[in-house]
């Protein structure tokens, strides 16, 4: 099977984890981690580009992020 191209890189998640207490942490467990990741960004991006696109701007601000973070 075809590994399929993440838009983050596994060895910093994974370092992240073990940041977090988890010292011994499985690769799918990274894998899955890296997918919600994924799902939440995109979610994110689709929610602030509504913002942006709502004060009638092309550009997504940090404002605009900050409120996609506060409201999804």
């Amino acid at each position: 099977m075809a590994k399929k191209k993440r838009s983050f890189a596994w060895s910093p998640v994974r370092k992240l984890m073990k940041k977090s207490g988890a010292n011994i942490v499985a690769r799918d467990a990274v894998e899955a981690l890296i997918i919600d990741l994924e799902k939440t960004a995109t979610k994110l991006t689709k929610k602030a580009l509504g913002f942006a696109k709502h004060a009638k701007r092309k550009k997504i601000a940090k404002e605009d992020m900050d409120l996609a973070i506060k409201y999804l």
